[in-house]
């Protein structure tokens, strides 16, 4: 199998040089992953390793790059395809405008060296490439379908470019000269540890010419394959501009040739015109003669015509005389019309305002009547009440003076005992003179009923007038208690609607309510799932969001404000910022073999991950 590959590789060259450069960036990657861990600090421009990455990865990036054409010739420019980052992911638009903004670059190859380095310091140069090596459609543009990028060996690299996260990169682009790099790989400081292995010194000295060999020869292939590709295009360009000069060439000959028959056939034109325009000059010229004639001819006639039509003149000036006359006369007529015509239109217009004058009137009198009609229903509306109330009062009065009638009857009866008794007595006098005394006692008792009718006849006087007094107070509180109700029936009516009104929003906030339980059950379980999705993201990924210096004042985890003495420390698992009492743990990672700095919150979590994958 391996000689099947090997005979395959062979036969295409392209998949040698991914499968090279594959493993150039591994080696490349892990060792700048290895001495970074082991140099502690921050790297700058001048750290080997990083140098050498960036030779490898600015190789990996031109692969399979196509060529462009421009006015000057052909190029190939890594900056193309980087530059469409800035469409892909709004965040790299930073970095692009900070490349453009640099003073110092002026080629594409050096604003691309630029990018990648202000990536790597963003620790974002994996998500960028990840989101261009998904869009086969835009690297087409870019690349050849064998192109590292475009392939899976592209992948790959984005993959292991996640593990530069933990290298933090302090580089000056500013003042760096990109533009005239020469970007070659120097292959001794990745053969170095593997030399130490081998027993024999020629065995090594074997495998470095062998090395140095293939590598020279790959880089004189590629560059062959570069002028290859440019003199080929060249030749190209150049078959299709002769073909469009020749094009061009036969376009002209053929506007050479309409041109000269146009101008022979505007040149017969023109003769043929010019022989029309003498001919009708000469006709127009026996024209003239014969009109010339026929004018001295008719001279004479117009003559005598001239002195029969002064005559006429004369006898019509007579006429127009004899008829100003008559005019004058028929204007003085008109003038008395005229001002028979003004009086009569004064009558009339003195009948029309009186006539205007009388409709006010009856429009006025038509409104009294309907404010009469109005002021009559609503005196009708009183009138009823009132009767209804005269009809209750005339009840009462009824009852009082049925009371009254009683009253009146006792004491009509009261007095006809009286009289009935004075006459007993006198009666008593003349027959019984020998009663007297008796008689004497029953007309004392009969005064002690009078008195007594008499101050009932007082008291019932008096009851009278305390009855009228009373209906006269029951009207003026029926009067207030009819106001009152009216009132009331309108503050019933203003009750009810305001009842309705309570009831449907009753309804509506029940129905809010509701819908606010329900949305917050449903915010509930979505919190939920969210923290469950991010608790298990970090778990799977390592920690992939980086938070920049700048962003953080306070730690994480005690909160404490950082200064001078309280340092800031990334954990290199979930990328949030610590000081150095809640950071102070060291575990191996998946990106890195060797112990890096984790926070407490992440320590226990990774070691409760390892012992339950243990069990």
């Amino acid at each position: 199998m391996e000689r099947l590959a090997y005979s395959q590789a062979l036969r295409d060259p392209m998949s040698m040089e991914r499968t090279n450069l594959l493993n150039m960036a591994k080696l490349s990657i892990k060792g700048l992953i290895e001495s970074a861990l082991s140099f502690g600090r921050t790297l700058d421009s001048d750290y080997p390793p990083l140098q050498q990455f960036f030779v490898v990865m600015e190789h990996c990036l031109k692969h399979g790059l196509k060529v462009k054409k421009s006015f000057l010739g052909y190029n190939k420019s890594l900056w193309g395809p980087l530059e469409m980052v800035e469409k892909l992911c709004p965040e790299a638009g930073e970095i692009a405008a900070s490349v453009r903004d640099l003073p110092g670059l002026k080629t594409p190859l050096g604003r691309a060296r630029a990018w990648l380095r202000l990536a790597l310091m963003q620790k974002r140069l994996a998500d960028y490439l990840r989101l261009l090596i998904t869009r086969k459609d835009l690297l087409s543009d870019f690349y050849d379908n064998s192109a590292v990028m475009v392939e899976e060996e592209g992948a790959v690299i984005v993959g292991l470019l996640v593990g530069l996260n933990v290298i933090d990169a302090n580089l000056c682009v500013k003042g760096e000269d990109l533009d005239t790099q020469v970007g070659v790989i120097d292959f001794s400081m990745y053969l170095k540890n593997d030399i130490d292995d081998y027993r024999s010194g020629e065995r090594n000295g074997q495998i470095a010419a062998i090395l140095d060999q293939k590598n020279y020869v790959e880089e004189l292939n590629r560059q062959l394959n570069s002028s290859v590709h440019g003199l080929q295009g060249r030749v190209d360009n150049l078959e299709k501009s002769n073909s469009k000069l020749i094009e061009e060439l036969a376009i002209a000959k053929n506007n050479i040739i309409k041109l000269q028959e146009e101008n022979h056939q505007l040149r017969n034109e023109n003769t043929i015109i010019l022989i029309k325009a003498q001919q009708q000059l000469e006709v127009t010229q026996v024209d003239v003669d014969v009109e010339l004639d026929t004018y001295k001819q008719s001279r004479q006639g117009l003559d005598e015509m001239y002195n029969e039509a002064r005559r006429q003149l004369r006898e019509e000036c007579q006429l127009r005389q004899d008829v100003e006359n008559e005019l004058v006369v028929q204007v003085s007529m008109k003038q008395e019309m005229d001002l028979a015509m003004k009086l009569l239109e004064k009558d009339i217009h003195e009948k029309q305002d009186t006539l205007i004058g009388l409709r006010h009137q009856l429009d006025e009198v038509k409104a009294i009547n309907v404010e009469m009609y109005t002021k009559m229903q609503t005196s009708d509306d009183g009138m009823k009440q009132k009767n209804d109330m005269i009809t209750r009062l005339e009840e009462k009065t009824n009852q009082i003076t049925a009371t009254m009638k009683q009253l009146e009857q006792r004491l009509q009866e009261a007095e006809r005992d009286r009289w009935t008794a004075e006459d007993g007595a006198r009666k008593f006098k003349h027959d019984f003179a020998n009663k007297a005394d008796s008689l004497q006692k029953q007309i004392a008792q009969k005064e002690k009923q009078m008195q007594q009718l008499e101050t009932d006849l007082k008291i019932e006087k008096e009851w009278r007038q305390t009855l009228q007094n009373d209906l006269e107070r029951e009207r003026d509180i029926v009067a207030q208690l009819s106001a009152e109700a009216q009132q009331i029936n309108g503050l019933k009516k203003e009750f009810h609607r305001l009842q309705d009104e309570n009831s449907q929003l009753k309804g509506i906030c029940e129905e809010q309510e509701q819908a606010l339980e329900e949305l917050g059950c449903k915010l509930s379980e979505s919190k939920l799932k969210i923290e469950d999705i991010k608790e298990a993201n970090k778990a799977l990924q390592g920690g992939q969001v980086w938070l920049k210096d700048k962003d953080a004042t306070h730690c994480k985890l005690c909160e404490k404000e950082f200064s001078i003495s309280r340092r800031k420390h990334h954990c290199r698992n979930c990328g949030e910022i610590f000081c150095n009492a809640c950071s102070d743990n060291e575990l191996p990672l998946p990106a890195s073999p060797k112990p890096v700095r984790v926070c407490d919150t992440c320590h226990a979590l990774l070691l409760q991950r390892c012992s339950s994958n243990a069990t």
